[in-house]
């Protein structure tokens, strides 16, 4: 995430973070997770449960913004997330005055 401008109240700022949990034996691997990962975070393993599915892995550790929508939408309640200690953004993540917004 990055800001477009500095906002006024920089020092109140937390960015909130997750620590994605997947039970893998439970996943039937419909990728519904990574699909709809606004951060993508996921993504899908090449290995296989027992069941013979492909399951979710974390790509980016440390990118989850704890939004839950993994958890929301599995379907067999494989994955969830807990909530981890939320962090200032990083020096990078503001853009200052005069530089061009590129997404």
């Amino acid at each position: 995430m990055s800001y477009w401008r500095v906002p006024l109240d920089i020092q109140n700022v937390k960015i909130p973070k997750g620590d994605i949990h997947i039970i893998t034996e439970r996943c039937k691997g419909c990728n519904f997770c990574v699909e709809y990962c606004p951060r993508d975070v996921l993504e899908m393993s090449t290995d296989f449960n027992r069941k013979g599915y492909h399951y979710p892995q974390v790509l980016k550790q440390g990118a989850c913004v704890n939004c839950n929508l993994c958890e929301m939408i599995c379907p067999e309640f494989s994955i969830y997330c807990l909530e981890g200690e939320e962090k200032p953004p990083e020096p990078d993540q503001v853009l200052r005055k005069g530089e061009n917004h590129e997404s």
